[in-house]
């Protein structure tokens, strides 16, 4: 690491952001996007201040956009392109990534956008709609509403209808505009309730209208006629939908996350999904002609539902979700590091993998009676079953196989609960201590390395021991069943089972016998503990004080070994590096920080933007994991000292932390990339990848390799006899004319009678190689003479060569250009090939030549010297490869 003002600037030396987890959505209403050419749907969902692209058959990430100044507030998408509005701009996006154009004219907020054939349609909160020319970027059309009296809350392109737009309001009233002549077609009145949604239906003409009392409208506006209206009791209409693929069905999605199909030819609810999401519905989409729903809400999750149930029934076939609320405590699970536990104020208990989405694992919702709940009436929920929000959880990999491996502590209650991680449910036992106070919670809870025990800390002071195989409670710590005066705030065991350590708000820091469970010392500390991790291979314990300072203690000694400060905020969490080098601490004041415990000091610092709450280093060291302050994604830290020499040095007491953007999402590599139908192109491979390498033209062999036997080939190939095209016999002989019929003898024609000689001024006096290598010699730049000698073959290249002596129209000049052209390509060591079968043939021709002229003389001299040197690099890489090959085939045969 370089100093502090160095680092104060760069961030920071040891992490750098590389991916954020479970991010998938949020309010804003999804897009969907069919690509002809791959035959493929996509949708298309904001995240803060980007969108990202999922194919619909995996729910894969295949695209992540670039970022924009504000957070989008909506998205739509055309054949071409994306469109996202931010604050009072609209961007374009092309390939779902780079923007291309950005529209500018809104003075207020923009909040609808319905692409239209080559226009834009975008309307704002003030009242103003425009239609902008998408290529060209100008405004098209500016329409001005008054929003007392129409406020434009919903838009769509009626179907079959040209240049027609469709407006809804949320006073009640729909306009009908036509956007080429700037004219209002015809005002609907409405039916005395905002509108929300205006959506197409499969029929021309009819139009579903979705209102903010919860009403549903089939209306035909060709004849001003209402054909049907429903009525849902779950609020205003936040999405509609209709299934083109055969069954007259329209869904409608609600505030609280339900969904309604109803049948448009029985006109009557056909059946509900209730909390098809935990938040209000933001869209709902009908792929064409298929059977498949696609949905996603404000609660991080998106959503394909497939309609082949009994009744019209739809089931949930495919699902990317994350935490709906921030995320509060985080864990590696397993040894491999490719596992990341994450519990939420959602109250969800949620696995993401580092590899791949597929591997994410939703453990769910913890329930006080899970008999009851499985037990409970079809479309009912009892929200009192749902157990609060997770604050602390332990887990362990050795047993997770035979038993519940997960033991998580709730908010506000005593029983904490078990889980299992492989079968990505709620474990069957509560672990409740006997004869405790009412009032008494669980605060902290630690698994035994052996994946057999529980040590569980209340707020009453009691520590209790449990059987994670039958659940069974197997006694507690202390005299009384008190191990503490005060809130006990931390539990650990060691790797061997051998000692118990707690801490509490009493100040002290207790050693037991975990088998025994007698007290054997005690530490007084200098402030009241907040949490405390074991690094259980090291044997040292940190412990994050309420003064903000941390502590760590060798439980060999029993001693305070290292003492540090610096943070200026509550430590939400901390983490050891594997080998228990370093010790990562977050807090309240936004800092990461980086201790090194074998020096005592701070190697690592650095800000950002929102304060993390909890951080967990991977068993294998490759990332570090970061929880913040309301954001529902768990952010991804690559660590670089595993990439390269990293040079840490201490950093001073008033040192100033940089701040570090907190890494984005990554598209899947392995997932298939969606780009726009006229903008395929193919990959372009470079000409050099590096200066210092050797490059080959790539040409065939044919092309270079025969150059210096061309006479041979020559002769080889000469025919002996010059093939003779027979005589044509005409169709009527020639006869001369008398008595006698005479045949006529033939005579030469006049392509034999005319002369082969060609006379010196029908040839050009050189070719056009010739005269772009008089042009290159002044330039300095031989690409262009380059580039027409690949296009030539053998023969014509032997031409070429030969024409560049006075004899052949040439000078000496040009053999010059030519001897600096092979100069030039073996600098750049391009084409190196092609430039030893030149200069090979070169030779042979004009030897006789260049030893009489002294310039090209001294120029050949150099380039001897040049290509000694370029052989002998090239000799010693291939005397080191055939050593390295000899060796490794002596060492394994």
């Amino acid at each position: 690491m370089s100093g502090g003002g160095s680092l104060a600037g760069g961030g920071s030396s040891l992490f750098s952001g590389f991916r954020v987890l479970g991010l998938y959505s949020n309010h804003v209403p999804h897009a969907l996007r069919y690509h002809k050419k791959h035959r493929e749907f996509y949708v298309v969902t904001a995240v803060g201040k980007c969108f990202h692209t999922y194919n619909v058959n995996r729910l894969g990430i295949v695209s992540v956009s670039n970022s924009l100044s504000e957070d989008i507030i909506c998205v739509a998408a055309d054949r071409m392109l994306m469109f996202a509005a931010a604050g009072r701009v609209i961007s374009a996006f092309a390939r779902n990534k780079e923007v291309v154009m950005h529209y500018h004219g809104h003075k207020q907020e923009v909040r609808l956008l319905l692409p239209l054939g080559d226009q834009l349609i975008s309307a704002d909160s003030g009242g103003d709609v425009i239609v902008w020319d998408v290529q060209e970027g100008d405004v098209y059309l500016r329409l001005q509403f008054d929003s007392t009296s129409f406020n434009v809350s919903a838009m769509m392109h009626p179907s079959t209808y040209l240049n027609k737009v469709l407006l809804g309001s949320s006073q009640g009233a729909l306009q009908l505009w036509n956007i080429k002549t700037s004219k209002l077609l015809f005002t609907f009145p409405g039916w005395s309730a905002g509108v929300t949604v205006l959506q197409q239906s499969p029929a021309v003409d009819v139009v579903g209208v979705g209102m903010a009392t919860g009403r549903i409208v089939i209306h035909n506006i060709r004849s001003d006629e209402t054909l049907m209206s429903f009525t849902q009791d779950w609020g205003p209409i936040s999405s509609l939908a209709f299934r083109t693929d055969g069954p007259p069905i329209m869904a409608s999605g609600s505030p609280q996350g339900h969904i309604a199909f109803w049948d448009l030819e029985r006109r009557q609810l056909v059946t509900q999904q209730r909390h098809a999401h935990s938040t209000a519905i933001a869209g709902a989409t009908f792929l064409h002609g298929e059977p498949l729903l696609v949905t996603n809400g404000a609660d991080n999750a998106i959503k394909v539902w497939i309609f082949d149930q009994e009744g019209g029934g739809a089931r949930l076939l495919r699902s990317r979700q994350g935490h709906s609320a921030p995320p509060t405590t985080i864990c590696h699970h397993g040894n491999d590091g490719k596992n990341l536990l994450s519990a939420g104020q959602d109250g969800t208990l949620q696995s993401f993998s580092t590899v791949h989405e597929r591997f994410n694992k939703n453990l769910g919702h913890g329930s006080i009676n899970k008999k009851k709940e499985q037990k409970k009436k079809k479309g009912l929920s009892y929200e009192e079953l749902r157990l609060p929000a997770i604050t602390a959880f332990s887990s362990a990999a050795a047993r997770q196989s035979d038993w519940d491996g997960i033991v998580s502590c709730h908010r506000g209650r005593l029983a904490t609960t078990t889980w299992n991680y492989q079968r990505c449910t709620m474990g069957a036992y509560h672990l409740q201590p006997p004869d405790a106070p009412r009032n008494a919670i669980a605060t902290a809870v630690s698994i035994t390395s052996c994946g057999n025990f529980a040590v569980i800390g209340s707020s009453c002071g009691r520590v209790d021991v449990y059987n994670l195989q039958s659940g069974m409670h197997r006694g507690c710590y202390g005299d009384n069943d008190k191990a503490h005066s005060g809130v006990v705030r931390g539990v650990a065991t060691d790797t061997l089972n051998q000692l118990t350590l707690t801490s509490g708000s009493d100040w002290l820091l207790k050693f037991w016998r975990f088998k025994s469970r007698k007290q054997e010392e005690q530490l007084k500390l200098n402030a009241a503990p907040a949490s405390m991790l074991l690094h259980r291979d090291s044997g040292m314990l940190a412990l994050a004080l309420d003064d903000f300072t941390l502590l760590v203690v060798d439980i060999e000694t029993r001693r305070v070994v290292r003492k540090f400060s610096g943070h200026h905020g509550n430590i939400n969490d901390m983490t050891f590096s594997p080998d228990g080098r370093w010790l990562v601490t977050v807090a309240m004041d936004c800092t990461i920080r980086t201790w090194d415990l074998p020096s005592g000091c701070l190697v690592d610092c650095f800000l950002v933007a929102m304060a993390p709450v909890g951080v967990s280093l991977s068993p294998t060291g490759d990332f570090l994991a970061t929880a913040h302050v309301d954001s529902l994604g768990v952010y991804l830290w690559t660590n670089k000292s595993l990439c390269g020499p990293v040079g840490l040095r201490p950093l001073p007491a008033d040192y100033q932390p940089a701040v570090e953007t907190l890494p984005g999402v990554m598209a899947d590599q392995s997932e298939q990339e969606v780009t726009s139908e006229e903008m395929d192109d193919a990959y372009q491979s470079a000409e050099q990848l590096g200066a210092e390498l050797v490059t080959l033209s790539l040409l065939p062999e044919s092309r270079w390799k025969s150059l210096l036997h061309l006479d041979v080939i020559k002769k080889r190939n000469k025919p002996v006899a010059p093939p003779a095209a027979p005589p044509a016999a005409p169709f009527f002989l020639p006869t001369l004319p008398g008595l006698t019929p005479q045949f006529l003898s033939p005579t030469a024609t006049e392509q034999e009678a005319q002369s082969k000689v060609l006379s010196w001024g029908v040839l050009p006096q050189r070719s056009e190689v010739s005269s772009a290598m008089a042009l290159s010699l002044q330039s300095g730049s031989f690409d262009r003479p380059l580039s027409l000698l690949k296009d030539c073959g053998p023969a014509a290249l032997s031409v070429e060569l030969t024409s560049l002596t006075s004899e052949g129209g040439g000078d000496s000049s040009l053999l010059l250009a030519f001897i600096k052209m092979i100069d030039s390509m073996l600098v750049s060591g391009r084409d190196f090939d092609l430039a030893h079968a030149y200069l090979a043939l070169f030779l042979k021709l004009h030897l006789r030549s260049l030893s009489q002229d002294p310039v090209a003389m001294d120029a050949l001299l150099c380039l001897s010297s040049r290509l000694d040197a370029g052989w002998a690099e090239l000799q010693a890489s291939f005397d080191q490869s055939l050593c390295l090959l000899s060796y490794t085939k002596s060492a394994l045969l």
